[in-house]
Order: C-alpha cells, then sequence, then structure tokens
C-alpha cells in the first residue's frame, strides 16, 4: 500500500488506482485517456490542505483537471479562468444546484476560480465537471 503522502516515493498510476480503489476513479482515468488523449501526469503538491501526490491530465500543454487521490475517494480541482468563464456561466443554469452553488461560491482570484469536488460516486455533479473539463478542451 502507497502512502500518498510520501514524497520519497512516486507511485505510478496503477498504484494510485489501486490506492484509490474507487470505480469511479478508473472511470475518469479511462474517459480523460480514452475521450481526450490527455497525458497523465503524476506530481507532488506541498499545499497543506492538498498535500500529496495527484495526477494532472493535460491536453496541448494546459491542465484539464487535477486528482486529488484519497482512500476510497478522491478530489478533483477545475480551474475556471478566463478563457472558460463565459461559456461557463452561460451554461451555469443547465447545471444541478450543488455546481451551481460550488461556482458561486467560490471567489475568483487573478480571473479564476478554483473549484474543488470531493467524489465516490457518479453523480450529477460529476457529469457536469465533465461538462467543463471539455469547456476548457474547446478552449485551448
Amino acid at each position: 500500500m502507497i502512502d500518498i503522502k510520501d514524497k520519497t516515493y512516486k507511485p505510478n498510476i496503477e498504484e494510485i488506482i489501486n490506492f484509490v480503489n474507487l470505480p469511479l476513479f478508473n472511470e475518469l482515468h479511462q474517459f480523460m485517456n480514452s475521450e481526450y488523449k490527455a497525458l497523465c501526469k503524476v506530481e507532488y503538491s506541498c499545499d497543506k490542505v492538498l498535500l500529496g501526490w495527484n495526477i494532472k491530465y493535460k491536453k496541448a500543454g494546459r491542465t484539464l483537471c487535477t486528482v486529488y487521490p484519497r482512500k476510497e475517494n478522491f478530489q478533483l480541482l477545475l480551474v475556471v479562468g478566463n478563457k472558460e468563464k463565459q461559456r461557463t456561466e452561460s451554461a451555469l443554469s443547465t447545471f444541478c444546484d450543488e455546481f451551481q452553488s460550488i461556482y458561486q461560491n467560490t471567489k475568483e482570484g487573478m480571473g479564476q476560480k478554483w473549484l474543488l469536488f470531493d467524489l465516490t460516486t457518479q453523480t450529477i455533479v460529476y457529469n457536469d465537471i465533465l461538462k467543463i473539463i471539455q469547456i476548457r478542451r474547446e478552449s485551448t
């Protein structure tokens, strides 16, 4: 079993998938590979709240989302920047109430909103997250 906060040992993606041990995480990973052919980059975060190894899914030099693995859940970070802001806010009324609430209650800094989601199962929030990832991809 890996220690996700151990900076001295960089786990590979299979180890992280086994660590999370959650079908949704495996589904997201497969989706990012098949839909976007995203580069899957394992990096270490020294952030106090999100300390540990994470996975950045990148396409065309741009991070589509960052996943912070946890035991039997994971956190997903979406950044809505200037390129995506107008399209996101135009579509916001079509998103679920929970997503809208998180978006509206997230403070904007330097023209960006950093949206953090805790995920364990596929929900309507997850589907909305995939919509934002699509918007980010189309904004490159």
